[in-house]
């Protein structure tokens, strides 16, 4: 080892403090790194187990096929195992009490199948023949048709078929009825025999309008006959995106007609067919990965910037007795080194540490808020390991070349001089005189010591920059992503959905039968209609003016056909509604003067751009008027109806609307003003809807089956609200936990720069009070000190948040379209926080100074 290298190591520990603060910044950056990536992998790992517990593990499913076609997708090199799946069929269930599932449905799995399919096993064993089944609980508990360990049963099997249709219904299709009377049969019979050898839960694969109970059987793969059609579920070796292509090839090669895919686990691996989705990721991905290695490097570099300096004199010497610039350079890389060597595995344990213990923590929370059956752990994966330690270095190389760089270029004279660092020119610390007048001597020699020492000020204003520049990026991107998550999901806010198949309006006794119900915690009931209106051209949205100037035929009189969705909600109801949109309750019930609520917010997804779309339905004002017009039955021609007034507009819905088609419009209104809307000949093609959210829909479920006519049909969405909700929870979870990391290090960062800076000026403050600044002038100096770091810092630190958010919105719009807006409240927390944060730095470390002796401050050169 050279006798720079020596003096180096000698530098270290000699000043202890200073290279404890360095090594504490890297321990604190690697520790967020590490943290942030295994809080992602696992996350990703329990919504994969979720869902895998949920609906099963496979990755690709490929239906209807022959013996030779499964022995081509089991022999395929890509495939890692194969469960086999059949839809035998629907059999009568005789003796069910519930109407609307007079059907047992017989499928049959394969050895895997049980394993990496949800089958929970409650009583008895699984089948092991063709010969054997099990049965749902709900058999008993709901159609109360009871069945016991070891009893046969002779079904007479076939195909559930329409009336005039030759497309077999499978448990996706709810029974069909017209007026209380079955229009769908079961065709090809056969007649098979089964001998009952346990019980199973209720399968998460059955959806909850489903007309047959499932009963499963076992599938051999040796007893295949050439006729036989099977279903093949495949877990593949490797989870990448050639998986589509793969695909499609093998379907297309063996002339396999039908491919699907797990999506909603594949999206937890990161896969998506879309190719504007995966763009939109990774430039997403790249973009926060990059906010994460600028606010580390601002930190490690501003521990090394400050090292420099305060070598700067020891490097001088070293320089005047023969050292050479790269062996100046080298000692700043071996500073870092030791240092990376030091930090990196503690900071990798503290940040597995700190995420563990914080997962210890939120379990709880996490299941209960999820309901997920599966718990958050802690998942090491050497990608994580790996993503740490190279970021980790990298960052701690960049924030070393800088200042090694500048080291080996101090010359002997200036670095014993120390005349670098502070400029005394009469130009550089000019201030305007102005600035005493306002503000006193005290602002005007705090601004001076700023000029004076650009280079400290500047560094602790890089802090700031880019303290503000990390959370509002991260809060505008984790914003972004609920964003696009809503916008793709369904946008289900209702647990049931209750309506008559023969067309008739719910009456009120039907109602009240429904919502005092026990569990039933929320209701609403709407009677909807579709009409027409004719709408200004200036006034449409703004995706049809632009299919206007393309064909302007599509106007008349410059006016646009608009879908007008006339939607009537219950007094209750509505009174709660319009108090939450700001409306007028007065307004919206008067019939004489008919005023609804516009929903002028659409969402939807364009099949063109297969882009998920957020925009204006309409671009009107509150108080315009539109008449209505519909198409009469007998004539064929347009009638005009009455005008209505626009009390006000929202982009919030009522429970179980959605607004999801360019060219139509919601509109709510009052059963008074909808009786007087609706022409007498079209009362009979209103449609009446009751939604209902419950504390146990399964069990509200079963009660509404228990008390409801033939007709009320009933449709159970529980499942993909809960789906829905989770994802977004989950997302805000992920995310506010990194902007918790984030303002930890940002602020970490800016007390890390402050105080540093300030210990550093221990002799300047000793001299102004040595000429008789008092302690209410120092107070007051550094006050006006952060006043002007935080200006300073929001001058440049704003400006280019907002550049990089609309980097961040440029990339989301690939895949989810919607406009532009600043995250107001997040800004407005920003500023206050950096006057705060700065205020709160500045007060600490010159507490520490006031403490300092005058004299003993005026001999010492450094901390």
């Amino acid at each position: 080892m050279n006798i720079v290298n020596t003096l180096t190591i000698r530098h270290l520990k000699q000043n202890k403090r200073r290279t404890l603060v360095t090594i504490i910044g890297v321990i604190i950056s690697v520790a967020m790194v590490t943290a942030t990536a295994t809080l992602g992998f696992s996350f990703l790992d329990l919504m994969k187990r979720q869902t895998i517990a949920d609906s099963g593990e496979w990755h690709v499913l490929y239906k209807g096929l022959s013996k030779e076609q499964l022995a081509a997708i089991q022999n395929d090199d890509a495939t890692k195992v194969v469960t086999i799946t059949k839809d035998i069929g629907y059999a009568p269930l005789i003796g069910a009490e519930n109407s609307s599932k007079p059907y047992l449905f017989i499928q049959a799995y394969n050895a895997q199948g049980f394993t990496h399919f949800p089958i929970q096993l409650s009583k008895g064993r699984l089948p092991q023949t063709d010969k054997e089944v099990v049965i749902s609980e709900a058999i008993v508990k709901n159609a109360k048709v009871n069945y016991e360990i070891g009893d046969h049963l002779t079904l007479s099997i076939g195909e559930r078929f329409e009336k005039g249709s030759d497309q077999p219904l499978d448990q996706t299709s709810s029974l069909s009825r017209e007026d209380g009377k079955l229009t769908e049969s079961l065709q090809k019979i056969t007649n098979k025999e089964y001998t009952v050898v346990g019980f199973i839960k209720r399968p998460v694969m059955e959806p909850a309008w489903s007309p047959g109970y499932t009963i499963i059987s076992y599938i051999d793969e040796t007893t295949i006959k050439a006729t036989d059609r099977v279903n093949a579920a495949v877990v593949l070796k490797t989870v990448n995106q050639s998986l589509f292509d793969h695909a499609e090839q093998l379907a297309k090669s063996n002339n396999i007609d039908s491919v699907q895919y797990n999506y909603d686990l594949l999206h937890y691996y990161g896969m998506s067919k879309s190719a504007a989705s995966n763009s939109m990721m990774f430039s997403l991905m790249f973009i926060i990965i990059a906010v994460i290695m600028i606010g580390s490097v601002s930190l490690i570099y501003n521990a090394f910037a400050i090292s420099v300096s305060e070598r700067s004199r020891h490097l001088g010497m070293l320089a005047s007795v023969g050292a050479t610039k790269r062996q100046k350079r080298n000692s700043v890389f071996l500073e870092g080194v030791i240092i990376g060597v030091i930090s990196i595995p503690i900071g990798i344990l503290c940040g597995l540490a700190g995420i563990g213990i914080t997962f210890l923590f939120i379990n709880p929370i996490i299941q209960g808020a999820l309901e997920t059956t599966e718990k958050l752990t802690l998942i090491i994966t050497p990608m994580s390991l790996l993503i740490a330690c190279v970021v980790s270095i990298l960052t701690i190389f960049i924030s070393t070349f800088v200042p090694a760089i500048k080291a080996s270029k101090i010359s002997a004279i200036d670095a014993i001089r120390q005349t670098d660092d502070v400029k005394l020119t009469r130009r550089a610390v000019r201030t305007s005189k102005l600035m005493r007048k306002l503000f006193g001597i005290e602002a005007e020699i705090g601004l001076k010591n700023i000029k004076r020492n650009k280079r400290r000020y500047h560094a602790t204003v890089f802090s700031l920059v880019i303290s503000i520049l990390l959370f509002l990026t991260v809060s505008f991107y984790t914003a972004n992503l609920k964003q696009s998550l809503v916008l793709s999901q369904e946008g289900v806010n209702y647990d049931i959905q209750l309506w008559y198949s023969n067309g008739k309006r719910l009456d009120d006794s039907t109602v009240q039968s429904i919502v005092s119900l026990d569990d039933v915690s929320e209701y609403n009931v709407t009677e909807s209609h579709m009409v027409n209106a004719w709408i200004e051209e200036a006034a449409i949205a703004d995706e049809l003016q632009e299919a206007v100037k393309k064909d302007r035929s599509v106007l008349k009189e410059g006016k646009y056909l608009y879908d007008i969705m006339i939607n009537a909600m219950n007094d209750s109801s509505l009174q709660a509604y319009a108090k939450a949109v700001g409306a007028n309750v007065e307004q919206l019930m008067n019939p004489d003067h008919p005023a609804a609520i516009v929903v002028d917010t659409l969402h939807y997804e364009d099949e063109a751009t297969n882009k998920f779309v957020q925009t204006k339905a309409i671009n009107a004002k509150i108080g315009q008027s539109f008449r209505l017009s519909y198409i009469d039955e007998e004539t064929n021609k347009e009638t005009e109806s009455k005008e209505v007034t626009i009390a006000t507009m929202t982009d919030q819905l009522p429970m179980g609307m959605r607004s999801d088609r360019l060219g139509r419009l919601d509109i709510i209104v009052s059963k008074r003003v909808f009786e007087r809307l609706i022409d007498v000949k079209r009362k009979e093609f209103v449609s009446s809807h009751l939604y209902v959210k419950s504390k146990d829909p399964l069990k509200t479920q079963q009660e509404i089956e228990e008390i409801r006519d033939s007709n009320l049909f009933f449709l159970n969405e529980y499942q993909s609200r809960v789906t829905e909700e989770r994802r977004i929870l989950v997302m805000s979870v992920f995310s506010y936990g990194f902007i918790i990391l984030i303002s930890a290090i940002s602020i970490a960062n800016i007390f890390n720069t402050i105080s540093t800076s300030i210990s550093l000026r221990k002799r300047e403050f000793a001299m102004l009070k040595s000429v008789g600044m008092t302690p209410k002038g120092f107070t007051k100096m550094m006050n006006y000190e952060s006043i002007f770091y935080g200006m300073k810092s929001l001058l440049f630190g704003l400006p280019l948040s907002f550049v990089v958010m609309y980097l961040i919105h440029m990339s989301s719009s690939r895949r989810f379209s919607y406009e532009f807006s600043l995250p107001w409240m997040s800004i407005l927390f920003v500023i206050a926080a950096v006057f705060v944060i700065v205020g709160s730095a500045m007060l600490y470390s010159s507490a520490k100074v006031k403490k300092e002796n005058i004299i003993d401050a005026l001999k010492q050169e450094n901390i």
